[in-house]
């Protein structure tokens, strides 16, 4: 496997932090995959179903969203549509640098963002969805004490996996003014969609419903036994050879 630290000018003209994992032979497919809420490019699910895939001969660029990790911005003036935006910025540079992604995969609050940022991506022809919300306004419930101070004073300090961040307002407006039902429901990709029906941050109902929304072809995948991180090797293992069997009639044919 080859590793390459990339560079890329995101939606607001920071610079994001990425990595492309590839096989040591030419790609049969290049994939792109959105990490979790507050998450990062280097988090175990990201990196291990990276590497996995790189096996099946795909290369998957993974990135920091803007304001993470190693890229550059402010998480707190980010919100759902940045986050789109940004997918779009990334599918833009594999599309010049490399080729463009024919697969796109989102893992929880990613999940959404690939699914709504998938008829920007001309090039994409399967989507995969991993413990993803139906609607992005789901993680407002992860800190939901704090939305009455946040309304109030406009933004507030939160706590999220033990890290702090600050969430404005305008998070909430603009999560709240999504509508990514009508986008799963025009869908022209083949959609799979992966959940555990243990996940107790987002619950499998979720996934029912971004599933009814989709139109064919339409695949769902039980993770009976992984949380919501993907967190145990074997299950992030599992997943990424169920992506990449799959996915290969859509994106290698």
């Amino acid at each position: 496997m080859k590793v390459e630290a990339v560079k890329f000018a995101g939606s607001e003209g920071q610079t994001l932090a990425a990595r492309l994992d590839a096989p040591d032979e030419e790609p049969r497919a290049y994939a792109l995959f959105a990490h979790c809420f507050t998450c990062g490019k280097d988090v175990f699910a990201a990196a291990r179903i990276a590497q996995r895939l790189t096996e099946h001969r795909i290369a998957v660029l993974r990135f920091d969203f803007t304001g993470l990790g190693a890229s550059e911005g402010e998480f707190a003036n980010t919100n759902f549509s940045s986050n789109v935006a940004d997918l779009i910025a990334a599918a833009a540079h594999l599309r010049h640098a490399y080729k463009g992604p024919a697969l796109l995969i989102g893992h929880s609050l990613g999940g959404a963002a690939v699914l709504a940022a998938a008829a920007e991506v001309p090039e994409s022809k399967a989507v995969v969805t991993i413990a993803a919300p139906s609607d992005p306004s789901h993680v407002v419930g992860l800190f939901g004490d704090r939305v009455p101070d946040i309304q109030a004073q406009g933004e507030a300090r939160v706590l999220l996996a033990g890290r702090p961040f600050t969430i404005k307002r305008q998070f909430l407006i603009d999560a709240g003014e999504q509508n990514l039902a009508s986008k799963i429901s025009a869908l022209r990709q083949a959609l799979l969609v992966m959940h555990s029906p243990r996940d107790t941050t987002v619950d499998i109902s979720n996934a029912t419903r971004i599933f009814t929304a989709a139109r064919h072809p339409k695949s769902f995948l039980s993770l009976d036994r992984a949380d919501h991180l993907l967190s145990a090797k074997p299950d992030a293992a599992y997943a990424a050879n169920v992506i990449a069997a799959w996915a290969e009639p859509y994106v290698t044919g």
